[in-house]
């Protein structure tokens, strides 16, 4: 049997209000991953719906995980922030220095943003931003946003529990912690920079069913095993139709600081190929440097100064600003 054939014997197993509503169904591996439009259904609606699907799905021999996305158009006058998740499909990549610095590079061409460090298992904002041991207010049974000292007004678990503590929360909770940092007082802030967390677990589902993002950001190394990972984490926001704004290379080129000699020790290249070979836009390079490390331990983003570290992730926001204005909403 083909794999169209697979799926559509799988979509006609789905109850008839799953089958009306689905936007696209992947079987790969043993993992079923849908996408529903639940535009117009209230949160009770959407539990039932899921609880069906997996009902439907139970005990098939040829599905081991049932993964259900669900999205909804975001409308009113008093729509939240547009919203751009960085992601990545591995950690130690430098997804959260990237979300920092590129929030704190947006801010500084004037436009209002607010990051959210939505590594729920490990929070690293706070660190970078120079907000550790801050609390956030709440207001109306919502959280106020924490400032920082770059015009980047940001939420954070880190902000919520103690510094050092571990967090073992089940996949519900987690998505529920994410919902309180997003769904916060936000204010005047108009784009919200999303830090996810590596993979694509119930976090990532939770950003994109509840949230839909205007678009995303994927950050990788340049060698073979981070760019198979996040090819993966592209796959989960094409799936649920998110836009991929673009590919950022990070630790790209390590310049010796006693000769000047640069070396590639994570290889060179290879995202702006990879980029290429699938059709999406190269946002471009940041380099393997010492001071970078340094100044993000000690709480001082490198985008918030001047020169060749700061300029980079300057390149990085105004491309990322350039399609954001070049999309309609």
């Amino acid at each position: 049997m083909s794999g169209n054939d697979d799926t559509e014997h799988l979509k006609q197993a789905l109850p008839p209000l799953a089958q009306s509503r689905l936007q696209s169904l992947r079987l790969a591996d043993g993992v079923a991953t849908l996408v529903l439009d639940v535009g117009g259904m209230d949160l009770l609606e959407r539990e039932r719906l899921e609880a069906a699907i997996r009902d439907a799905l139970a005990g098939r021999s040829d599905i081991a995980e049932v993964r259900v996305a669900m999205t909804a158009e975001r409308g009113g006058t008093a729509a939240r922030p547009r919203i751009v998740a960085v992601g990545s499909g591995k950690g130690g990549v430098g997804k959260s220095t990237l979300s920092a610095n590129l929030a704190v590079a947006l801010a500084r061409m004037g436009r209002k943003v607010g990051l959210v460090d939505a590594d729920i298992y490990g929070p690293s904002q706070p660190r970078l931003l120079a907000t550790e041991g801050m609390r956030p207010d709440a207001r109306d049974k919502k959280l106020l946003p924490v400032p920082s000292a770059f015009g980047v007004p940001m939420l954070s678990m880190g902000h919520l529990i103690e510094p050092g503590k571990a967090i073992a929360w089940r996949g519900p909770m987690a998505g529920n912690a994410l919902s309180q940092l997003i769904d916060a007082h936000w204010g005047d802030t108009e784009l919200l920079i999303v830090d996810l967390p590596p993979g694509t677990g119930d976090v990532q589902l939770t950003m994109v069913q509840r949230f839909k993002p205007d678009g995303a950001v994927i950050v990788s190394t340049p060698q073979d095993l981070a760019l198979m990972d996040a090819t993966r984490a592209m796959q989960l926001f094409e799936q649920t139709q998110v836009p991929i704004i673009g590919l950022v290379e990070n630790m790209a080129g390590y310049q010796c600081p006693h000769c000047g000699e640069i070396s590639d020790p994570f290889g060179q290249g290879g995202v702006e190929a990879a980029a290429k070979a699938m059709g999406q836009a190269f946002l471009g390079r940041i380099p393997l440097d010492l001071s970078i490390r340094q100044d993000s331990d000690a709480g001082k983003p490198p985008a918030a100064g001047d020169g060749a570290q700061a300029e980079a992730f300057a390149a990085i926001a105004r491309r990322v600003g350039t399609w954001l204005d070049n999309q309609t909403r």
